[in-house]
């Protein structure tokens, strides 16, 4: 199975959705916030990440997603199901730099009042919010925002993985730092530190310290004894000697 790495297109946020919704089912954070199953609606859930991914599209985040170009007939492959060319395996999505300084930027602004309408209307249409705990939502948020407070000292601002997602048929193909690297590469060559939270210690932390990522701090959603824990790591800009 060949895989290619392209930026996410208009057209292509359905497959990333439903590639994010597979990657991310088991995931640690994900099953806290949505910690009720019988609630769980997983039509509303897919409409809040296709409004959130046309926001990343509108704030030109660099978004990336991994497309099956063709199938080779090897191990990987006869092992699978045999997915079609254009089948999305992969989804990177990371935030551009925001120095301290810079004040947000109007159309910045409008996306997010955007965003919210789209919400509230999903809302309507799907009588709720899907499953979502939205107080352990918030709890994440302020969690999340003192972390970046305490954390984050470079004053240009640090390239934020916001989520790197592989399905089942692609891992272990090196998909995910392909993800990674598409970015990294950039922020190298602006000098400008990346910053990621994985609520998986294992084996994403290894994982993510040999591309140069280091673990400055673990902290906790706590909500009734329920504790979803989230490793902090940075990466320092690689100059080339």
């Amino acid at each position: 199975m060949a895989i290619e790495i392209v930026p996410l297109a208009k057209s292509d946020i359905p497959g990333a959705v439903d590639c994010v919704q597979k990657a991310f089912a088991d995931d640690p954070y994900f099953q806290w916030v949505f910690n009720d199953p019988a609630q769980f609606n997983i039509q509303r859930n897919a409409a809040s990440l296709a409004a959130h991914f046309e926001y990343g599209l509108s704030c030109n985040c660099p978004i990336s997603v991994a497309k099956v170009s063709h199938v080779l007939n090897d191990q990987k492959a006869t092992r699978d199901v045999q997915l079609l060319p254009g089948t999305i395996v992969g989804v990177g999505w990371w935030y551009s730099p925001q120095p301290a300084s810079t004040p947000q930027t109007w159309s910045v602004w409008a996306q997010e009042c955007l965003l919210s309408i789209r919400q509230f209307l999903n809302n309507v249409r799907f009588l709720g919010r899907g499953g979502l705990n939205i107080d352990r939502y918030w709890i994440w948020k302020q969690v999340q925002h003192d972390a970046h407070e305490a954390l984050w000292k470079d004053q240009r601002g640090y390239y934020f993985c916001n989520m790197v997602g592989v399905s089942s048929q692609a891992r272990g193909m090196g998909v995910g730092k392909r993800l990674m690297e598409s970015v990294i590469e950039r922020a190298d060559q602006e000098g400008i530190p990346c910053y990621l939270e994985s609520s998986k210690g294992y084996p994403n932390v290894t994982i993510y310290e040999k591309m140069g990522f280091r673990l400055v701090k673990e902290i906790e959603c706590a909500d009734k004894g329920d504790v979803c824990k989230l490793y902090c790591m940075i990466r320092d800009a690689k100059t080339k000697s």
